[in-house]
């Protein structure tokens, strides 16, 4: 398959959409300190495999291309999630942490079975929390008493819980969600469908999960995944998808000290198209319209969040 490369003997999935090559300068200036919160690197693959359980193998994107797109967009640090195709090997993960001069965290992904000994490794690599991903097209079904296990174990290190899911799925993971005995992070905005009203129930009931539940924090990510209608963040449009602001915008606005925002980069397994990051950037004003909003989303909640210790 042409485009950009997968090294190591892996063959890309067909129809895989490489990321946005020399992307736009952002009109939008982050405030200093911004945090990309939401990115993840691939391999490269002859160094760091793709785990032989993945559903999808994509072209590399190494630590030394995110941090490159880190500086070309202006931010200041990176929180690294570990990607699905790289199952619960947080080699690659561990390695871009360990290389950013202290400028990332990670969020990694493991089981039962890993030691305490192997988690404060970790724990020194800069990684500060663990994903539960429950969009089953994406992972294999996990028993929730694992995840509850591992959970308590995590606790005593203060990392939190990032968690993938559809909205359609929020009721019946409801309880469970409740349950976590740490800070939870919800990724993409529990992926609202954007072609409802923004007073529609099922994103009502959203609304209401994170408002009875202060520990909730909100990833007000991913347009580029969410919109149904665009505008794309392409050929120089800087008010894109905006079947996804009254989402967002909402969420900021009631949450203010409990968003945080990213790129999403280098964005697997999109189908429709591959954003420009820069233009992508220029979504955040969009969603965040005062400075005290956008240095919570971009700075603050970040920091708080995974530099406490510092």
């Amino acid at each position: 398959m042409a485009g950009r490369p997968t090294t190591g003997g892996f063959s890309k999935t067909p129809c895989w959409q490489d990321w946005y090559e020399q992307p736009s300068k952002p009109a939008f200036k982050l405030p200093p300190g911004a945090v990309d919160s939401h990115c993840h690197v691939f391999g490269p693959g002859a160094k760091y495999p793709y785990s032989s359980g993945r559903k999808y193998t994509p072209c590399d994107a190494s630590k030394e291309q995110l941090f490159a797109l880190r500086d070309h967009l202006g931010f200041s640090r990176n929180i690294i999630v570990q990607a699905t195709c790289h199952g619960d090997d947080n080699r690659a993960l561990v390695d871009a942490c360990l290389s950013s001069g202290g400028r990332a965290r990670g969020v990694a992904t493991v089981k039962r079975t890993i030691t305490d000994e192997e988690l404060r490794r970790l724990h020194d690599a800069g990684i500060r929390g663990i994903r539960f991903n429950f969009v089953k097209r994406l992972v294999d079904f996990t028993p929730k008493e694992e995840l509850e296990e591992i959970a308590n174990r995590i606790l005593k290190l203060g990392w939190h819980i990032v968690v993938y899911f559809e909205a359609v799925d929020l009721l019946e993971l409801w309880d469970f969600f409740s349950g976590l005995p740490t800070i939870v992070v919800i990724d993409h905005m529990g992926r609202p469908d954007v072609s409802k009203s923004v007073d529609d129930p099922e994103f009502a009931l959203f609304r209401k999960f994170v408002r009875e539940h202060p520990n909730v924090f909100v990833k007000v990510t991913c347009p580029e995944r969410l919109s149904t209608s665009g505008p794309w963040a392409l050929n120089g449009e800087r008010n894109a998808y905006q079947d996804v602001v009254p989402f967002a915008r909402t969420i900021v606005e009631e949450f203010p000290d409990r968003v945080l925002w990213g790129t999403d980069w280098p964005h697997p397994n999109l189908k429709s198209h591959m954003p420009d990051d820069g233009l992508l950037v220029d979504f955040i004003p969009l969603i965040a319209r005062t400075i005290e909003q956008q240095q919570k989303l971009l700075v603050d909640n970040p920091i708080r969040l995974y530099w406490s210790d510092k």
